[in-house]
């Protein structure tokens, strides 16, 4: 192992020029992936995460809703099907877009998009501030939107709701969300025709639930909070984007490294030659390149993972959507050089073709 790690490390240090040229190639491109890594988890935080914080498990729909708010409309009896379940908490939850009109605000105040969510004052979704909105029939909105007093009108309604407050409510297809009443909500969905409908169910069921069944039972098609994401605007198309992104990225490092290592055998043939005639076996040529080729990807890795790293740190909290998620950041980093070994495999072919013979007769 020593005498490997030698041949690899004095060929690192020969060719030093060479070997920077693909270790910068691959730390750049684990520069991108990394950025892209933290948009991606960012896209996801911006569009989900006032889900993420509703304390439940699971949420109703209508059949074939596929999780989408906007085609889901349930009434009281699939609500009573579910409280009728031993140990099931649910709560119906409206929710819908809107835009708000300030009324009586500074002159100028622009008006805001809203992602309007109303519930029960009664119901385990109720709390700190929200519930004094929803008693009050106000709003209580994300902290992003500080602007204590104002009222709003809501779009396409006479419905006009003071500002009660603020809170960490996250946002819904990257629109941020405000709480109200759940009668305030049906009134702005249905006007005077709301005949107790909304559009799902909160849930938190017990771990031996018979979900299925129940889910029959009650006439709803159930969802788990994270298969729900899939229902926020535009989130499957933004994260089929990324993921396919990212694989274009890893599938270049595949390249550009096998590329790399294939022109460094050919120019490593009479030396691979020697190797052989002197005894070595293929087994032993392949580990000296392998070791070579970790040690540039992985070094070129590290550091531009790190660089990436830094810029969304910088970038996270800022009008750019980005999340530094170590978890994600270090899968990102660890396919990056998996790519690099399945790219190098078709010189390490190679290798395994010299012959010493014909390698020492055509260097000779």
């Amino acid at each position: 192992m020593a005498s490997l790690m030698f041949l690899a490390l004095r060929d690192l240090r020969r060719g030093g020029r060479r070997f920077a040229l693909i270790a910068s190639v691959v730390a750049l491109v684990a520069v991108l992936s990394t950025v892209l890594c933290g948009l991606a988890d960012g896209l996801v935080r911006d569009g989900t995460s006032g889900l993420r914080a509703l304390p439940i498990t699971h949420l109703a729909f209508a059949p074939h809703s596929d999780a989408v708010f906007s085609r889901s409309t349930l009434d009281g009896r699939a609500l009573a099907a579910w409280r009728a379940r031993p140990g099931v908490q649910a709560a119906p939850l409206g929710v819908s877009f809107v835009n708000g009109a300030p009324v009586g605000g500074r002159r100028g105040e622009p008006s805001i998009d809203l992602a309007l969510f109303g519930v029960r004052a009664t119901d385990f979704l109720a709390a700190g501030d929200a519930r004094r909105a929803r008693e009050l029939h106000g709003l209580v909105l994300a902290r992003e939107l500080r602007d204590d007093g104002v009222r709003y009108r809501i779009a396409g309604s006479d419905v006009v709701l003071p500002v009660l407050g603020f809170t960490y409510s996250g946002s819904y297809g990257h629109v941020p969300i405000a709480y109200t009443s759940l009668a305030s909500w049906q009134r702005i969905a249905y006007g005077n025709d709301a005949r107790g409908r909304y559009s799902a169910i909160a849930l938190r069921l017990p771990r031996d639930a018979g979900t299925a069944a129940a889910a029959a039972g009650a006439g709803t098609e159930l969802k788990t909070k994270a298969q729900a994401y899939d229902g926020s605007p535009g989130f499957t198309a933004e994260t089929a984007t990324m993921t396919l992104i990212r694989a274009f990225l890893l599938a270049i490092s595949a390249l550009v490294v096998g590329a790399f290592f294939t022109v460094l055998t050919v120019q490593r043939t009479r030396q691979i030659g020697l190797l052989k005639a002197m005894g070595a076996s293929t087994a032993y040529v392949v580990r000296d390149g392998v070791a070579q080729m970790l040690v540039i990807v992985v070094l070129a890795t590290v550091a531009g993972t790190a660089a990436g790293t830094a810029i969304v740190a910088a970038l996270d909290g800022g009008p750019v959507p980005v999340a530094l998620r170590p978890g994600g950041i270090a899968a990102s980093a660890a396919l990056l050089v998996a790519a690099g070994l399945a790219g190098s495999l078709v010189a390490f072919r190679r290798i395994a073709r010299v012959e010493p013979a014909i390698a020492l007769g055509v260097e000779a």
